[in-house]
C-alpha cells in the first residue's frame, strides 16, 4: 500500500516524499519529533503531543513558524488521506535548509509521516518482557531531539540478548527511561517512577492519572539496586501502551511473570483508550 505523507506544504506519497540534501536534519540530526498514534480512528492527546514537540523545539532553539492548531490540522488530514482504520502519526521538524550545512538560512521543515499501528503480541502483555540496562543519558532530556545514536547503539545490545528494550543508567546508577519509554514501578504498593532527566511521556502522565485513583504515587530517582525489591515493572510509550517487565539484565523481577498490579492498570488504559472509560 502507498501511504501519504506531509512535506512542506505538500501531500505526497511516501516513494516521491524528498527533503533538500543540506536540511538541517539529514546533515546534522537538528530537529525534533513527536509520535502519536489513533485509537477508534481519533488522534490520541494530539494537541498534548503536539504542544511538546513545540517545547522540544524551544530547547534546543528551533524557531517554529506554525501554531499548535496549524500542526494539529496538518497532522489530522495527512491521517485522513491515509485511510487507515488506526495509524501511527509522527510529526517532525527540522532546521531546514543551510547554506553551510551547519547554520539555519531558511524555513524549518515540517513532515508528517503516517503508518499502520504494529501491535506487539499479546503475549508480551501477559507474561511480560526483557530489558537491559546501559550506561548512557539522552541528550537533552526533556527535548524528543532526532538525535537518537544513543538509543540505536543501546537496541541493538537488546536484540543481541533477546530484550526489547534498553533502560539508561547515569553515574549516580539511576535508572532514567528506557530508549523511548518511560519506566514504573510497584513496591509495597507505591507506584514509582522517575521525574527529573527524562522526557516527560504522554501515556505517562495518562497513567499517572489512571493509578492515582487506586495506588499512592511516588515520583522519585530509582536506585539501580531499588530494582532488587521491586515487586513489578512496567514501561510505558505510545507504542507498546503499559507492558510488564519481568527481567531486567539477569534481575528476575516479580517472580517471573506480569504482576496483577499492572495488570490492573493495562486493563484500565484500554479501557480509557478504546472505550474513553476511566478518567
Amino acid at each position: 500500500m502507498t501511504y501519504i505523507y506531509y512535506i512542506n506544504g505538500k501531500y505526497t506519497t511516501a516513494d516521491e516524499s524528498c527533503l533538500p540534501i543540506n536540511d538541517l536534519g539529514i546533515v546534522r540530526g537538528y530537529g525534533v519529533f513527536d509520535f502519536l498514534r489513533t485509537y477508534n480512528g481519533i488522534p490520541f492527546k494530539l494537541s498534548e503531543h503536539v504542544q511538546r514537540l513545540q517545547k522540544s523545539a524551544e530547547l534546543i532553539g528551533l524557531n517554529l513558524p506554525w501554531s499548535t492548531p496549524e500542526i494539529e490540522a496538518i497532522a489530522q488530514e495527512t491521517f485522513n488521506r491515509n485511510h487507515l482504520p488506526d495509524a501511527n502519526i509522527r510529526i517532525i521538524a527540522t532546521g531546514g535548509m543551510s547554506t553551510d550545512f551547519i547554520t539555519p538560512s531558511g524555513e524549518p521543515s515540517l513532515i508528517v509521516i503516517v503508518t499502520p499501528v504494529t501491535e506487539y503480541p499479546e503475549t508480551y502483555y501477559t507474561q511480560g518482557v526483557k530489558v537491559i540496562t546501559v550506561q548512557a543519558e539522552r541528550f537533552i532530556p526533556g527535548a524528543k531531539s532526532l538525535n537518537y545514536i544513543s538509543a540505536i547503539m543501546a537496541l541493538q545490545q537488546a536484540k543481541q540478548v533477546n530484550a526489547i528494550e534498553a533502560l539508561y543508567i547515569n553515574q549516580q546508577r539511576h535508572v532514567l527511561e528506557g530508549t523511548t519509554t518511560n519506566l514504573f514501578i510497584f513496591r509495597d504498593n507505591k507506584l514509582i517512577t522517575p521525574k527529573e532527566n527524562i522526557l516527560q511521556g504522554i501515556t505517562r502522565e495518562v497513567v499517572l492519572e489512571l493509578a492515582k485513583i487506586e495506588f499512592e504515587i511516588v515520583e522519585q530517582p530509582i536506585h539501580y539496586s531499588d530494582l532488587n525489591n521491586c515487586d513489578e515493572a512496567f514501561i510505558t510509550a505510545t507504542n507498546k501502551e503499559i507492558m510488564p517487565i519481568t527481567q531486567i539484565d539477569d534481575l528476575q523481577i516479580s517472580s517471573g511473570k506480569s504482576g496483577k498490579n499492572t495488570q490492573n492498570l493495562i486493563h484500565l488504559f484500554r479501557n480509557y483508550t478504546r472505550f474513553g472509560h476511566g478518567l
